[in-house]
């Protein structure tokens, strides 16, 4: 798999990159369990197939997820070489503090989970849901600390990961990041990160498109799984999905390989990050990549309405 810089890091990483939330076993999030077993097997399937990139985080499951990632990377005798892992430094979960402070006691738990003494790519995560906006964004606050671990050499490239658009736009222009990861907000349902996506391109940063399955209802179907972005959804949340479904089956085509292929097919995009739980979920996600889709359905799909209003903004968040 052909591999694309990392803005000007020397990282150099796939369009593909797996995401790992769900391996810290999310019930809350994503409505079902991930048992230790099913998560290693899932991790070394990524490992051993030809994508070089993984994205986790601190608190993806109260640390379960890099814990079991740590495990196999343990087992392996190291990370792949050449392989790029990607994680985020994350608020204390209790009291909501993000401070400088926390900011380095959420590094030292992630290299002590993974078994690193450096991270390829580290993000400052979700500032939106922390306690007090300026520990972060203030002088020596989180932000500041973030970028002494590049300088000190404890992270190679350095990002920002969140979902509201309005506090992260601005905090983009603010700073020199590397990279940027955005959820749900580039999607065949959503298009809310199209204005960011133009700036952070323009700018050289490194586009990290997550979720382009909407929370997996893209991937799984309505029939299956009827949530969108995390929220269970009744028929009129459901009816955009429905709309997709429905155009992709005239064109005999999987409305997860149509999902993923309109992030994969975006000049702005650097690599899309796929949530997935399982191995056979791995395989699945590379048969869709490399999928040669019809233009009459990329036709058909333009056709369609699509939201930019926050997609979350009416989630009650739970991160388990």
């Amino acid at each position: 798999m052909q591999k694309r810089s990392l803005a000007e890091t020397g990282l150099q990483v796939t369009p593909l990159c797996f995401g790992t939330s769900a391996l810290g076993d999310m019930p809350d999030t994503y409505g079902y369990a991930v048992s230790e077993d099913r998560a290693r097997a899932t991790v070394e399937a990524i490992f051993d197939g030809p994508v070089n990139f993984l994205d986790t985080s601190r608190n993806y499951g109260f640390g379960r997820s890099e814990e079991r990632i740590g495990a196999v990377i343990r087992d392996r005798g190291g990370l792949p070489e050449g392989f790029v892992l990607s994680t985020k430094l994350d608020r204390d979960m209790e009291t909501g503090r993000f401070d400088a402070a926390r900011a380095r006691a959420s590094l030292e738990e992630s290299l002590t989970a993974l078994g690193l003494d450096r991270i390829p790519l580290l993000h400052l995560h979700d500032p939106e849901h922390a306690r007090d906006l300026t520990e972060i964004t203030g002088k020596d606050g989180a932000l500041d600390a973030l970028f002494a671990m590049k300088e000190e050499g404890l992270a190679q490239a350095v990002g920002l990961a969140m979902g509201r658009i309005d506090i992260m736009f601005p905090i983009l222009r603010d700073r020199p990041f590397d990279a940027l990861i955005s959820h749900n907000r580039y999607t065949l349902l959503n298009r809310s990160a199209d204005a960011m996506f133009d700036y952070a391109h323009s700018q050289g940063i490194a586009i990290l498109n997550a979720a382009p399955y909407a929370g997996g209802v893209l991937a799984k179907g309505s029939a299956e799984m009827p949530r969108v972005t995390y929220q269970e959804a009744d028929d009129a949340a459901l009816e955009p999905v429905r709309r997709v479904e429905a155009a992709c089956a005239r064109h005999g085509v999987a409305p997860g390989a149509a999902a993923l292929a309109f992030s994969l097919r975006d000049p702005r995009i650097t690599s899309t990050i796929v949530g997935v739980s399982k191995p056979e979920r791995v395989a699945e996600t590379l048969d869709w990549a490399a999928a040669d889709l019809p233009q009459a359905l990329w036709d058909d799909l333009a056709s369609l309405d699509h939201a930019t209003e926050d997609p979350e903004a009416n989630r009650a968040y739970r991160p388990g």
